[in-house]
């Protein structure tokens, strides 16, 4: 039974913060900023604003595809957002900006993160296949293989965290500083930023229940060993 409620939390997790940002996004993307500015126009001014002349905002396509490209140099915004003057499209903008200013400023928690890249993504690609050749053939150094790559992957998503609720800081200090929004839209942008925070903590929490599973089957092992 409680192996059940395990994986049933493992599907409901991340869905339930998923639908939080969809849900956030709709409304507020449907609720006009004071300032009129579109997604585009945000973010340029806060970048000019941060002496960051040299960070182009483009148009990306997709839904909620927004992202800062550290090695380009670049906002990227999805078409809603770049063109479009709501509140949501407002507070997306700022929290891409927010990275090119942590980048800017070589946030550590960034850093980190930037170098984790080939690991995690190892970590990611090749944990499942040693865990499973260990349990296929009862060997638990492929286990222990596997989960100290998954550890890499899930340290990634870790580090992640800081990073994104500082982007949503940052974001929220810059668009009230330069008047993009007024006090009255603070809690609206608020909630669009928290949202999709949701989505990371989601996503660092299966991770981490994912590891502490695979952690108790190896000592499960050999303890019977």
């Amino acid at each position: 039974m409680g192996f059940i409620v395990y994986f049933i939390l493992l599907l409901i997790i991340p869905i339930w913060a998923q639908m939080r940002v969809k849900s956030a996004y709709k409304k507020y993307s449907q609720v006009q900023a004071s300032s009129g500015m579109t997604g585009a126009q945000v973010a340029r001014k806060i970048l000019d604003d941060n002496g960051l002349y040299d960070v182009r905002v483009e148009e990306t396509r997709g839904t909620l595809t927004d992202h800062y490209d550290p090695r380009s140099k670049v906002v990227r915004l999805s078409t809603d957002n770049y063109f479009g003057t709501s509140v949501a499209g407002a507070a997306v903008a700022a929290h891409e900006v927010g990275h090119a200013i942590q980048d800017a400023e070589n946030y550590a928690f960034l850093r980190f993160r930037h170098a984790l890249v080939p690991v995690a993504s190892f970590g990611s690609n090749a944990s499942f296949f040693l865990i499973l050749a260990g349990i296929l053939m009862q060997a638990s150094g492929f286990i222990l293989l596997g989960i100290v790559a998954m550890a890499a992957a899930v340290l990634f998503q870790v580090v992640t965290l800081p990073v994104e609720f500082n982007a949503s800081s940052r974001a929220m200090e810059q668009i009230v500083s330069t008047g993009v929004i007024r006090n009255d839209e603070e809690r609206e942008t608020r909630k669009v930023l928290n949202a999709a925070a949701l989505t990371y903590v989601a996503g660092a929490l299966v991770a981490l229940l994912e590891l502490v599973r695979f952690i108790l089957m190896y000592i499960g092992m050999n303890s019977d060993d």
